[in-house]
């Protein structure tokens, strides 16, 4: 889609207001302290009109007002997000927080999912940022040469601050290791719906009782929404919808069994609805016309109208409509997923462990066919010495079909669908799929682990490291 001057004074707009939400309930982050904010760039490519195309975020993360503000406000310089290499680019971005800990008030990322990323990243490489910072030498790995000349210019031996962080991470839980570290922050930003839901638990495990703000609703068609309560629980976050952003419009969808939620008619002629007349409760899939060429788009996005503020809609995001599950008739989507691993992974916590990743795919290679979750799992504290209970696990399997709509257990008792099954995988594993899928050429500020596999790399990668496996003992019904 361009990128016109017009695009780039809605995003100022819009930046402005959801800004001015969190100044109002939380901290003046424009003067308080600094941001540190994990950003990446993607490489631009040239297409065939030699026009250059890049993500949205990385135009965002180009244009000359926010380059301006990066030295005032953000603890990361420019090279470091515009590196090629993701890794060397987040070692640096913790790197240059570490050096500026006590001027943090923010820690966030577009998406939830990368800020975890760098925690569970801060833990594999805090002994090496710790060296970095006591000798005032970047590490020999980083070979970028952007980011180790932005280096050179604020890097100075400091052993203090090295033994300070030291200490800190050298302990045997992180639990709220984000507030220990940086001690004044106030807040941790980023998208928590949506398929983001699933990394809200840990992220507050991490948080030390910060709060988990999702301040907008966006997309690469449009911004659409904010969140006019900050401080609200990520549960119960509704974004109130500008209308002039863009012309929004809404196609109705209902629930035609238990809670899952199917289109209404997949017609063309189906009346669409305006932004004025959406009725409460009501689901919908968000169609947008914008001023750089998309005519009445599917988004894909599933939303449920939560309330009004003043005359604006405000909506829930429910999910993606195209993610689902199917073995023969039946549709799970994403929500029913979510719910069900909800239940299920209730019963890791008394055992000390930590769901932190989970995905799935049907598998139809034998008759009858079965779900299949892929978890990776944590003990709460490292000490590496807990073994799984294969009883908790088969018991788990046993909670997630309980927890499935009636269609889905109707199909188990008939045996027209096989036994759910987990497979666990080593840690690691999701980071693998995510670098697989940056290699590809997806962006790393816009990575969604996707709730189902599609993609038979995405696959092997999952199933080559496989720990255990784990089948329901018994139908649900």
């Amino acid at each position: 889609m361009p990128v016109t001057a017009q695009v780039a004074k809605k995003w100022e707009l819009f930046r402005g207001l959801y800004e001015s939400l969190v100044i109002k309930h939380i901290v003046d982050i424009n003067q308080a302290g600094k941001r540190m904010e994990l950003m990446f760039a993607r490489q631009e490519i040239e297409t065939p009109s030699g026009l250059m195309a890049t993500s949205v975020t990385a135009s965002i993360f180009k244009g000359s007002g926010f380059r301006a503000s990066l030295p005032k406000l953000y603890t990361s310089p420019s090279e470091t997000i515009f590196c090629p290499d993701p890794n060397q680019s987040l070692y640096c971005q913790l790197l240059f927080g570490l050096i500026q800990r006590e001027e943090v008030v923010m820690i966030g990322s577009f998406f939830a999912s990368t800020v975890l990323r760098a925690i569970k990243f801060l833990e594999n490489h805090w002994q090496e940022l710790c060296y970095d910072i006591k000798t005032g030498r970047l590490s020999h790995q980083i070979t970028d040469s952007r980011c180790r000349n932005a280096a050179s210019l604020v890097m100075k031996p400091n052993p203090e601050q090295a033994d300070l962080i030291e200490n800190i991470c050298n302990c045997k839980s992180w639990d709220g290791i984000i507030r220990k570290l940086w001690p004044k922050a106030r807040y941790i930003a980023g998208i928590c719906t949506g398929v983001m839901r699933q990394y809200t638990a840990e992220l507050e495990f991490y948080s030390g009782g910060l709060p988990l703000v999702s301040s907008l609703y966006a997309s690469s068609e449009a911004f659409c929404g904010i969140n006019i309560e900050p401080l609200c629980k990520p549960s119960d976050v509704s974004y109130t919808f500008l209308p002039n952003m863009a012309y929004f419009e809404f196609l109705p969808v209902k629930n035609e069994r238990d809670e899952s939620i199917e289109m209404k008619s997949n017609n063309e002629d189906t009346e669409l609805v305006d932004l004025v007349n959406v009725k409460p409760d009501q689901c919908y899939e968000l169609v947008v016309t914008n001023s750089t060429g998309l005519y009445r788009y599917k988004v894909g996005d599933v939303l449920m109208v939560s309330g009004f503020h003043n005359n604006a809609p405000q909506f829930q995001f429910v999910e993606r409509k195209s993610v689902v599950l199917s073995v023969d008739m039946e549709k799970t989507s994403e929500t029913d997923l979510f719910k069900a691993v909800t239940e299920a992974k209730a019963l890791l916590d008394p055992l000390g462990f930590i769901l932190t990743e989970y995905t799935s795919y049907a598998d139809t290679s034998s008759v009858p066919g079965h779900y299949v979750l892929f978890w990776e799992l944590k003990e709460k504290e490292d000490k590496h010495c807990k073994e799984l209970d294969p009883k908790i696990m088969v018991e788990c399997c046993f909670r997630m079909e309980e927890s499935l709509h009636y269609t889905y257990k109707i199909y188990r008792k008939r045996n027209i669908i096989a036994a759910l099954e987990i497979r666990v995988v080593k840690q690691g594993s999701f980071e693998a799929l995510m670098e697989y899928c940056v290699s590809k050429g997806t962006s790393l500020s816009q990575y969604k682990k996707p709730s189902c596999i599609k993609s038979e790399e995405a696959l092997k990668i999952l199933d080559s490291r496989v720990i255990g496996k784990y089948f329901s003992p018994k139908s649900p019904l």
